[in-house]
């Protein structure tokens, strides 16, 4: 299905708040559609012919609280101030003839309600507190995303081009006082030889049997969502029915993207195989460049034997390699599975959060205990994971370096304050640009906010 992540793509972190915490931040998410009527609210400002009211400032104060930020009233003006940068990017952006089109809303949209459905609990639950359908609860908040996205795209006109030397992030580390340096946990880097065991014809024709039953069940009127729920092994969607939401061709595997966008409304695909498995696709609705369906997944069953030549295969590579017989790169690229990995000598890359360090605490429990016995420079025994498809593989690390948990400095973090300070150069681009474009726009603010002392100067004209 999905090229990088079939089951939803949230971090832990959502999942680690407690409940009452996360339906307070969705809560001021959608403050526009019911706390509005119990603030008496005003124009507090006008940018161009963008206004912001009182109760987008003192919206954005409980969003803020509910993140876990200590904020007293002062810190509204702050608030106040970056409404007032957004607005200025906005009113310029149409200034500008900026254009996001309908694909990009609805993909900013259908990840926004399914964090919010993950925050939750269910669609139910969500479409209950609010009392209004999804449909509806998108339609509230399409205006909204559709400003954030052209406020983004208008911010990266601005910064477009920049770069950042050595020496500005050498100055940059220097600049900051020493109970400021991030704590950074322990991280490792590896590189990896995947094999995955062979499922048997008898296991392929059995699958294909059973969701050919399933698709006869649907075509004589049983509900396809019900059966995604009962028989499909996509943890990330059966448990909403099967339904991925709007995707583009390019975000789909590509035989699913195939079958997907040649099915008309409502109708249900034929077998189709892709790179996570075997599915039966239905369509919920298309545009002619993103496509809304469910499907249910099956994946073919591996017997002990394949498992069992897998491990022996990895048994031998790992055996070459720790005589130094072969280099494990080279191993890699000519033995390993993984398309995405070989033709780099194996070297794994976080789909997470970018780059080659992994932190421990991102690794499953049982690979983790693998992972942390090793020493650098050490290879792994063979092991039983699942990948990135959700598909079972079999495996073996190299263990290339480890770094404890330690203050950051640039010698071991220095990517991670390149890309700090390169924010720090890039926020210093839009301030300038901010008060150059003040001058040229006009802007008013209530007299109740003059007392506001802002960052930048030239708000009060």
């Amino acid at each position: 299905m999905h090229k990088t992540m079939i089951i939803s793509p949230f971090t832990n972190n959502l999942m680690k708040r407690s409940f009452p915490v996360v339906l307070l931040l969705v809560a001021c998410c959608f403050q526009n559609m019911y706390g509005q009527s119990r603030i008496v609210d005003e124009v507090i400002a006008v940018v161009g012919d963008k206004r912001i009211l009182y109760s987008d400032v003192e919206q954005s104060f409980l969003q803020r609280k509910a993140e876990g930020e200590k904020l007293d009233e002062s810190a509204k003006c702050i608030l106040f101030e970056q409404l007032l940068i957004q607005k200025l990017l906005l009113n310029q952006a149409e200034v500008d003839s900026i254009e996001v089109t309908d694909s990009q809303i609805d993909a900013e949209l259908d990840s926004r309600m399914e964090y919010f459905v993950n925050a939750i609990g269910s669609v139910e639950k969500l479409e209950n507190y609010f009392k209004k359908t999804t449909i509806e609860i998108k339609q509230d908040l399409r205006n909204e995303i559709r400003e954030q996205l052209l406020t983004r795209q208008m911010r990266s006109k601005i910064t477009e081009g920049l770069s950042i030397t050595p020496s500005e992030v050498k100055a940059y580390y220097k600049s900051l006082p020493e109970d400021s340096l991030p704590y950074i946990n322990a991280e490792i880097e590896f590189n990896q030889i995947l094999i995955y065991p062979r499922s048997s014809e008898q296991a392929i024709i059995d699958v294909r049997e059973q969701l050919l039953g399933i698709r006869e069940r649907i075509m004589k009127g049983e509900s396809f969502a019900t059966l995604a729920v009962i028989y499909s092994e996509d943890p990330g969607s059966a448990v909403k029915g099967g339904d991925i939401g709007w995707m583009s061709k390019a975000e789909l595997d590509p035989e699913y993207a195939k079958a997907a966008f040649a099915l008309k409304k409502g109708a249900v695909s034929k077998i189709v195989e892709s790179s996570f498995g075997f599915h039966l696709i239905q369509c919920l609705d298309r545009t002619d460049d993103r496509v809304h369906t469910r499907h249910i997944l099956l994946r073919p069953k591996v017997d002990a034997g394949e498992k069992a030549q897998a491990i022996g295969r990895l048994d031998s590579i790992v055996r070459l390699v720790r005589l130094d017989s072969m280099k494990f790169e080279m191993a890699a690229l000519l033995y390993s599975m993984d398309d995405d990995t070989r033709m780099n000598g194996g070297q794994a890359v976080n789909p997470y959060r970018g780059g080659k360090r992994w932190q421990m605490d991102e690794f499953e429990p049982a690979e983790y205990a693998i992972i942390n016995k090793l020493k650098i420079g050490e290879i792994s025994d063979p092991y039983q994971s699942t990948d990135t498809k959700g598909k079972q593989v079999y495996k073996v690390i190299w263990l290339k370096d480890r770094t404890n948990p330690h203050v950051g400095n640039l010698k071991e973090d220095y990517s991670l304050f390149k890309n700090l300070a390169s924010q720090v150069k890039q926020n210093e681009m839009v301030n300038d640009w901010v008060l150059d474009k003040i001058k040229l726009t006009y802007v008013r603010i209530s007299d109740t906010y003059r007392s506001c002392h802002f960052n930048l100067a030239g708000w009060f004209k």
